[in-house]
């Protein structure tokens, strides 16, 4: 048995932003995917996976099934089986791996689901968010629910608030263009829970919320905008203005030994960092108009290209 595919994702922008009603961008990422799956022989990845399956199923138990309801038959007699989680996606890394198997199980268990072939409203998807958001709370403590929305429908999506999304268009590549935005490979396992506790521990600064305001969310809203209009200058201005701010008032979530390479790219414009999902490790995101002048700038550095401009 192999289900279908779910993609991992990346966001963008609107890290951190979206928790305080800033704008956001979600594109689907499909260089990884998971699915999934029944193995004669199961490795040892595979039994860890369906352990972990065992105690998802158990919470899932234990929401409100109001909200949202399951086969639990057929998922408690499947996991018993020896289902697992088939995935490339890597984990820790901000691109959505618990979000892909939110996903993958709402959509083969979930009873009176939302499908993706439906007349998507905003009602819909705002509830379709929900239901992520309670499913992906057993993995983070806390979730937007934006992560399996995303792998659920494979689509980009913006966020315009905290209750209006919508699916959206991105404009189309560039294949031959020289800039880009790419994934730089800290080689580090970020943790989400610590990340976003520190977050919520500096919201309870009066001086942290007014940057937050008045210059990340600024900054966020402009890129989102710029990034959906096509205007490559603007959103390279607004970029570098949002790398300042990050590494000036998120730096716990930069790993240390990147403060020094996000500076560098800062002065000299060869290309600006930011944060790709929560921080903490992972990936970190890059943007830069001349992807191989970027290249030699970050040499020794895995990076992936995710959109060219």
């Amino acid at each position: 048995m192999k289900g279908p595919l779910f993609y991992s994702k990346i966001l963008l922008f609107g890290e951190y932003g979206i928790i305080k009603d800033s704008k956001g961008l979600s594109i689907p990422y499909n260089f990884y995917n998971g699915a999934l799956k029944v193995d004669e022989n199961p490795d040892q990845t595979a039994l860890k996976s369906n352990d972990s399956l065992g105690e998802f199923a158990s919470y899932l138990k234990g929401l409100d099934s109001n909200l949202v309801s399951f086969d639990f038959e057929k998922l408690d007699a499947d996991i018993q089986s020896g289902m697992y989680f088939d995935s490339s996606i890597p984990q820790g890394y901000g691109v959505g791996s618990s979000g892909a198997l939110v996903a993958a199980i709402y959509d083969k268990y979930g009873l009176n689901k939302i499908t993706v072939l439906e007349n998507l409203t905003r009602n819909k998807l705002s509830k379709l968010k929900g239901i992520f958001s309670a499913m992906e709370s057993f993995f983070h403590g806390k979730s937007s629910g934006l992560d399996p929305l995303n792998s659920y429908l494979s689509l980009p999506i913006l966020i315009n608030s905290k209750d209006n999304i919508e699916a959206t268009g991105i404009p189309s590549q560039n294949a031959t263009g020289m800039g880009a935005v790419f994934l730089l490979d800290s080689g580090i396992i970020g943790e989400t829970a610590p990340m976003v506790g520190i977050f919520m521990e500096n919201m309870k600064q009066e001086g942290f919320r007014n940057m937050l305001k008045d210059q990340f969310i600024k900054h966020t809203d402009a890129c989102v905008d710029d990034f959906l209009k096509g205007d490559i200058k603007s959103l390279f201005q607004n970029t570098k203005k949002l790398s300042k701010v990050v590494l000036n008032h998120f730096k716990p979530m930069i790993p240390s030994q990147f403060h020094e390479l996000w500076k560098k790219g800062l002065e000299t414009n060869d290309y600006y960092l930011k944060l790709c999902g929560s921080g903490g490790g992972g990936y970190i995101l890059g943007f830069t108009e001349d992807f191989e002048k970027a290249q030699k700038a970050l040499d020794g550095h895995k990076l992936e290209v995710v959109y060219h401009f």
